[in-house]
């Protein structure tokens, strides 16, 4: 699964990576955590070009009868995205990519969980493929939600983990954001784990088992006689 992850990279490197035409006002985020409000990229509702939003984690369908559904829903597995009630309308028409840096997941050591820091090996941000969708309450307020796809691990965290967030490669992104592609056999082909060569995992400070916490100290780096709690 993916339930804590990092966006720490400049503004101004995002732009280059992304693409986009102006630099997003973003702060660096160390623990990123479901609930909040989450920077992504989706097709602008009214133009084609993407558009820099931001998303509240945890996708709440546009027919749930309250907002708390989005709790259960922060990941969606690949294998069942297209048949999912609560997925399958956004898989076709409200497809999104979430922004990252890295990600956190727990392994299990002895009676503790052990966290580790995942990230690309070239420290590049990259894309989680999201879906999103638009509820509106009894107050008439919309809230916009997300939920971010996951996988079957590459071989490099199997050790860590049975899932993986899906990251996309930079040609997806085209296809993923362009709300004309409905056929779910042309996006199923993107939701594949990440090579395990281009991804390294560091175990890292358990301070970021607490979602209050959201800074540095959350990537301090363990040697491995510390994460094995010698």
């Amino acid at each position: 699964m993916c339930g804590r992850y990092t966006l720490t990279c400049t503004p101004e490197v995002l732009a280059e990576a992304f693409q986009l035409e102006t630099i997003p006002d973003l702060q660096p985020r160390y623990n990123v955590a479901p609930s909040q409000e989450v920077a992504c990229l989706r097709a602008g509702l009214r133009s084609p070009k993407r558009e820099t939003v931001t998303l509240r984690w945890g996708l709440v369908p546009s027919w749930a009868r309250d907002s708390a559904m989005g709790m259960k829903l922060i990941n969606g597995r690949a294998e069942t995205v297209a048949e999912k009630p609560s997925f399958r309308r956004p898989f076709r028409e409200r497809r999104c990519l979430v922004l990252a840096d890295g990600y956190y997941e727990w392994k299990r050591e002895g009676t503790r969980k052990q966290p580790y820091h995942i990230r690309l090996s070239s420290e590049r941000p990259f894309a989680f493929a999201g879906l999103w969708d638009r509820w509106t309450g009894a107050d008439g307020k919309p809230i916009e939600s997300c939920a971010i796809l996951t996988t079957t691990p590459n071989e490099g965290l199997a050790s860590i983990h049975d899932r993986m967030p899906v990251i996309l490669p930079p040609a997806a992104y085209d296809p993923w954001l362009d709300p004309g592609l409905r056929d779910a056999t042309r996006l199923v082909p993107f939701l594949t784990p990440y090579p395990a060569d281009a991804m390294i995992a560091v175990p890292v400070s358990r301070l970021v088992n607490d979602p209050r916490v959201d800074d540095a100290r959350c990537l301090e780096a363990l040697d491995e006689r510390s994460s094995n709690g010698a």
